[in-house]
């Protein structure tokens, strides 16, 4: 079976990129609770390429496979990680795809 990685790009509101780090948090909490999740990463942008269209802040994530990445986004606190912080955020962008 192959690995989901699912990766978001987050453009946050003037002023709230300060919540990044209690997004982080939040995040690394759910990868605790899920066995299917494999990894977190993420941080600012930081390419001199300019490419990123307004987007702040990035978040890799890597799942066993398809079941566990769909028990990350129907978990409740996932549900919860949203409703906290999407006010904050101007633009989110959600990518995943399969490799091995």
């Amino acid at each position: 079976m192959k690995k989901i990685h699912h990766i978001v790009l987050l453009q946050f509101a003037a002023g709230k990129a300060h919540r990044m780090a209690d997004l982080t948090i939040a995040l690394e909490n759910l990868r605790r609770q899920l066995p299917g999740f494999l990894s977190l990463s993420g941080g600012p942008y930081s390419s001199p390429e300019g490419l990123n269209q307004g987007y702040t802040h990035g978040f890799l994530m890597t799942f066993a496979n398809a079941t566990a990445r769909n028990e990350y986004l129907a978990h409740p606190d996932h549900e919860k990680v949203k409703q906290t912080f999407l006010p904050d955020l101007t633009g989110v962008v959600a990518f995943d795809f399969e490799a091995d």
